[in-house]
């Protein structure tokens, strides 16, 4: 039997679809390619270019293809875009996610492993953020995530789908072969990278007057491989009759906005010059994960928690693709 993986030409489903492979796991792929990347799936793996809204298509698929799983990573994650046009996030990572879902139940498809957000759980209240910590997102894409969420449990209760909706904090660094390229790219660590090649002149901390050590805001930052190892946990959890969970995955320490740009320069050997600039609205002084259910429930260690490790593995991809995948 095989495991569908939507996204699996993303940042994060590429690394996964890689990893599975390693376990010897048959693997189909389901991408848009909206913001993945061909390259990144071997061509070997079976491959679909198209969205997980087109039943017809998922249909095919499922005929195509036994499958018993189905690991969901696509979905649009760009919080300020979502704000500024919250009508296609809802359409794309909840309504499409829904007539996804309606295929794969009516073909009898009922381990589901999600790829939801700590955006769910919107301004902090107490941290470390742990899974009873109230939901109420601040953005359109966190309250898209909440709402696949909402459908996942009633979807267990009506059609006894079972899944594994996994809360991510930070995602960053790269495998051997995958790695972070997006465009526009938003996140802290491959834009410091980018410094520290010259494709920028230099990188902006919003913000050094938070209550933290340093000012500046403190992350939860988690390696993709360590991510990629939680989701196939979780389908080992699902495969042995494991009850639907939502878990957090995070390292459960977090570090500053310095401490990454400090490790950069220190890693990449180059300087990289940082500006303060004004805070953003709405970003918390300190965003990191209480992920004790993930040891728990999965089993689940991180392999690479310090931020240096991370970084290596990051600067290592970029410098070997200067220009990404293209």
């Amino acid at each position: 039997m095989a495991i569908l993986v939507t996204g699996g030409a993303g940042y994060i489903g590429s690394v996964a679809v890689e990893d599975l492979r390693k376990q010897n796991e048959s693997v189909v792929v389901l991408d848009n390619l909206a913001y993945g990347h061909r390259q990144a799936i071997d061509s070997s793996v079976a491959f679909y270019e198209g969205d997980i809204g087109d039943e017809s298509l998922v249909k095919a698929i499922l005929s195509e293809h036994e499958i018993e799983a189905c690991m969901h990573f696509s979905a649009f994650a760009y919080v300020g875009e979502s704000v500024e046009k919250p009508k296609i996030y809802y359409k794309n990572n909840f309504v499409q996610t829904l007539k996804l879902l309606d295929v794969l139940i009516e073909n009898d498809v009922k381990k589901f492993i999600f790829s939801s957000t700590c955006a769910t759980y919107g301004e902090p209240q107490y941290v470390p953020i742990d899974e009873k910590h109230p939901q109420s997102p601040t953005s359109p894409y966190g309250w898209s995530k909440f709402m696949v969420e909402r459908a996942l449990a009633d979807y267990d209760a009506a059609y006894n789908l079972k899944y594994v909706a996994l809360r991510y904090f930070n995602a960053c660094g790269a495998s051997e072969t995958c790695g972070e390229d997006h465009n526009p790219e938003t996140h802290l660590i491959p834009l410091v990278l980018f410094a520290a090649q010259g494709k920028r002149d230099s990188i902006s901390i919003f913000g050094d007057d938070y209550p933290t050590p340093d000012g500046t805001a403190i992350r939860d930052y988690i390696h993709i491989s360590d991510l990629s190892q939680a989701h196939l946990l979780a389908f080992e959890y699902l495969r042995k009759g494991g009850d639907s969970e939502f878990v957090n995955l995070g390292n459960g320490s977090g570090y500053s906005v310095k401490e990454v740009v400090e490790a950069a320069r220190k890693i990449t050997g180059e300087k990289i010059e940082a500006k303060i600039a004004p805070r953003r609205a709405g970003d918390p002084s300190r965003l990191v994960a209480d992920a004790k259910k993930a040891r728990e429930v999965l089993g689940w260690n991180p392999q690479f928690p310090e931020i240096e490790r991370i970084i290596e593995s990051a600067w290592a991809w970029h410098s070997a693709n200067p220009e990404g995948y293209e």
